[in-house]
């Protein structure tokens, strides 16, 4: 049953990332459609660059990837029905969490949601080129998060903390 929860946690996640790179990814192509000049596309490449290292290295592959594929792993070893069902939030850190972890995990998803919501005031092509740039750190995102997972189910074990409560 763990084995089972780990995989519908870690897919549920994928769905996840996969639907917004989807989205994006069509708002984005759709500001290439308007007449972009020289300071859109030094806009374009500054902030994709920034976001391939903010949000793709340091905040995925450095931080976000290497947790959720602990607690996968965690959660093979440590079955719990609650956990299993809510599988994508258990990774996520949502539950049975340190109190840090999950303060900080709400924090960061709240602001991810202002963001989404402020940004969808910008008008074309802005609105396409802060897409482009979140686009690159997802997909960035959702390749560290496919090999930590593989890493992590095929070994048994994981190197990183899955910051749960009960961990000494």
């Amino acid at each position: 049953m763990g084995f089972l929860g780990a995989v519908w946690g870690l897919s549920g996640i994928f769905l996840l990332l996969g639907s917004a790179i989807y989205r994006l990814s069509l708002v984005a192509l759709e500001s290439f459609s308007y007449d972009l000049l020289w300071y859109h596309w030094v806009c374009l490449v500054c902030f994709t660059v920034f976001m391939a290292y903010a949000e793709g290295y340091k905040g995925f592959q450095k931080q976000f990837s290497p947790r959720v594929a602990a607690r996968a792993q965690y959660l093979i070893n440590h079955t719990n029905t609650v956990h299993i069902v809510l599988g994508p939030l258990f990774c996520m850190s949502f539950l049975h969490a340190t109190k840090k972890r999950q303060i900080t995990s709400f924090m960061v998803t709240l602001g991810i949601i202002l963001l989404i919501v402020l940004i969808r005031f910008f008008p074309q092509p802005w609105r396409g080129i802060v897409d482009a740039g979140v686009v690159v750190g997802l997909v960035w995102g959702i390749v560290s998060l496919l090999i930590f997972s593989v890493q992590a189910l095929i070994s048994g074990t994981s190197h990183y903390s899955p910051e749960v409560p009960d961990e000494k």
